[in-house]
């Protein structure tokens, strides 16, 4: 009985927590700022995921920035790359050790400070596992063991001691709902997630399989408790920058995903006091947002975090990532970093329309704007072949956003950066951060 009353009560204070959520987000998007109101801007770039949209450059002039200008954003502009899991895997590699893994990522440092960067995103947890002793997840595969194997050094601390002493800042990119995608990794560990959680009866729907997938379901207040835990634990063990989400919330729209969270939500209440599923679900991904959030300043005060979104505000909403909400509210983000990896006449979502857009859209105080630009799309086939006949349309994007005064951009991603069929366009890059 001591047992069913707390459950009930812990329910109850989840669900005013959740709609205490909508409601000040709600109240923010409907705030006299000036700015177009949410739904329109939403209305304005809805559409299939312009990623995949057919585009041309032909039509998009280099944008004219005085050197003054120029010289004045670059200052403390922020220059960012990606540095993601597979960069890093040493699955592959037959010398395994903690010098060939330093030798390795040193030289990663070296080559991105040569390009102008000034920030190093680096993917510490991709999948339910860590690269860094954890007592939430298991060790990495990426350190070329089996998942749960302690490789007998630490990564993250290797990778922040080399960051730091070349210079630059180091931000630790988290992916914060992902276990397994298809067979990646092939080998869950017995401490991974999925398994302590389905070992415990308590827990066992805290983790779901969906489709091709195994995730971390956001609607179990347990579950956000413990992420934001988790990002806890970097930043207090470890002397980090920043932290990020990358743009993986929910996987898709579909129901079946959270059917238990979701029943549970609405078990015992009235028409009209339920959420929708779709609403529900952004009040959850905007719960663990501003707890993370929170979790990174109490622990490392200078720290920043950030999410770097979909650059389609509406297929964001599809997934729970109710990205409006923070760029117009404080206690969510530091900085938001939407991904436009789109050509200037995209037809969804041209570039210098999302630039405009997203620049709006940013209204709190001290929150940053930085524009993720798309290095690997570049001398290739993708959008009908219209990132393969120009060797300036990031140069262009960047005066683009500079225009706009924008704080900064993050490139994805290193290898693309360093591969040498991309050189002349990066170059044009590199000159524009001299």
């Amino acid at each position: 009985m001591v047992i069913s009353f707390f459950h009930k009560h812990r329910q109850i204070v989840a669900v005013m927590m959740l709609a205490a959520v909508v409601l000040i987000t709600m109240a923010v998007n409907r705030l006299d700022s000036g700015e177009k109101p949410v739904a329109t801007v939403q209305t304005a770039i809805s559409g299939q995921t312009a990623v995949n949209a057919a585009a041309s450059t032909s039509g998009a002039p280099a944008q004219s920035v005085p050197a003054t200008t120029a010289a004045a954003a670059a200052k403390n502009e922020m220059r960012a790359v990606w540095v993601p899991y597979m960069t890093l895997d040493r699955s592959a590699q037959s010398d395994k050790s903690e010098a060939a893994f330093i030798s390795m990522f040193t030289q990663i440092v070296q080559n991105a400070k040569a390009k102008g960067m000034n920030t190093l995103i680096v993917h510490v947890r991709a999948f339910g596992d860590a690269l860094y002793p954890s007592k939430y997840y298991p060790w990495s595969n990426l350190t070329g063991n089996t998942q749960g194997v302690n490789p007998g050094y630490d990564p993250l601390k290797d990778m922040v001691d080399i960051t730091h002493k070349a210079g630059l800042q180091f931000h630790a990119w988290v992916n914060p709902l992902r276990i397994q995608l298809e067979n990646t990794p092939s080998i869950l560990a017995q401490n991974n997630p999925w398994n302590t959680f389905h070992n415990d009866s308590a827990k066992s729907n805290w983790a779901v399989s969906y489709k091709n997938g195994k995730y971390l379901d956001p609607g179990w207040d347990g579950v956000r408790r413990y992420i934001a835990d988790s990002v806890a634990e970097i930043v207090k063990n470890y002397a980090v920058d920043g932290v990020q989400f990358d743009d993986y919330f929910y996987p898709d729209e579909g129901a079946d995903f959270d059917k238990a969270s979701y029943g549970a939500y609405c078990t015992g209440k009235k028409d009209g006091e339920v959420l929708s599923l779709a609403d529900w679900r952004c009040a959850n991904i905007n719960d663990l947002i501003s707890r993370t959030y929170r979790a990174v300043k109490e622990n490392r005060a200078a720290a920043v975090f950030g999410v770097s979104p979909q650059g389609n505000l509406s297929n964001d909403r599809k997934i729970g990532a109710d990205a409006a909400a923070w760029c117009q509210a404080q206690g969510y983000v530091d900085y938001v970093c939407p991904q436009l990896y789109y050509n200037y006449d995209n037809p969804v979502l041209p570039y210098d329309k999302a630039v405009q857009t997203w620049k709006s859209l940013v209204t709190a105080k001290n929150v940053k704007l930085y524009f993720g630009l798309g290095v690997y799309k570049t001398d290739t086939d993708v959008d009908s072949g219209s990132w393969k006949n120009s060797v300036d349309i990031i140069a262009r994007q960047i005066q683009t956003g500079r225009a706009q005064k924008c704080d900064g951009f993050m490139f994805y991603a290193y290898d693309d950066m360093m591969s040498q069929n991309r050189q002349q366009e990066i170059q044009n890059v590199v000159k524009l951060f001299q």
